[in-house]
């Protein structure tokens, strides 16, 4: 099944679109700023892994042209809060086990939600971005297995990383992707792995 929604803002809306297999076992919220809901998607890759499927654009189509929106931690947190409530309150969606995929400058505020809704989000991946950004009380909260993608270029994002993870309350990981790739089926089956067993599924696998 599949459905499109907005959630409703003061100041305006957020698209997103939710894809559904039968007896989903988990939920996989990917955040970004300019989410692509078509297929090839992460969307649908998490739908064939047996998950429900989300993709959420945190900026509304007025502040997609201001750049201090899109480095706004706070105002982004929000808005992820704001839409893990409406999956918990969502009949398709309520109870089950939820994973954050978050992309570049949304990475701070995934951490923070991670770490301020821990009985909700099981794990976090977040590709690129700036995780010390997230406020050094966020990190040491953090709980939830935290996968850390880099691209290959971005050595940045790799320094910054390993300047925190020391203060990573929970288990944390680096990956670094060949140039031109993106989140890829390995990334999706670690956080299946992790969904499964705050499910309590035993993982299986490497």
């Amino acid at each position: 099944m599949k459905r499109e929604f907005r959630l409703s803002l003061p100041h305006g809306h957020l698209d997103a679109a939710l894809e559904i297999p039968e007896a989903p076992r988990g939920v996989i919220l990917w955040a970004s700023l300019h989410a692509a809901f078509g297929p090839g998607s992460v969307v649908a890759a998490a739908t064939a892994l047996g998950f429900a499927g989300v993709a959420l654009r945190l900026l509304t189509t007025q502040e997609a042209g201001f750049a201090d929106s899109a480095h706004n931690t706070p105002l982004l947190a929000d808005r992820l809060l704001a839409a893990l409530d409406w999956l918990a309150r969502d009949a398709d969606t309520a109870g089950l086990p939820l994973a954050l995929l978050a992309e570049a400058a949304v990475t701070p505020a995934a951490i923070r939600v991670a770490a301020s809704r821990d009985r909700q989000v099981q794990c976090l991946v977040c590709h690129g971005g700036l995780p010390d950004g997230a406020g050094r009380q966020y990190l040491e909260w953090l709980r939830a297995p935290l996968l850390m993608l880099t691209d290959a270029s971005d050595e940045v994002s790799v320094s910054r990383f390993s300047r925190v993870q020391a203060l990573l309350g929970g288990p944390s990981e680096l990956r670094v992707l060949p140039a031109g790739h993106g989140p890829d089926g390995q990334v999706l089956e670690w956080m299946a792995r992790h969904l499964a067993v705050s499910a309590g599924t035993p993982a299986t696998g490497p």
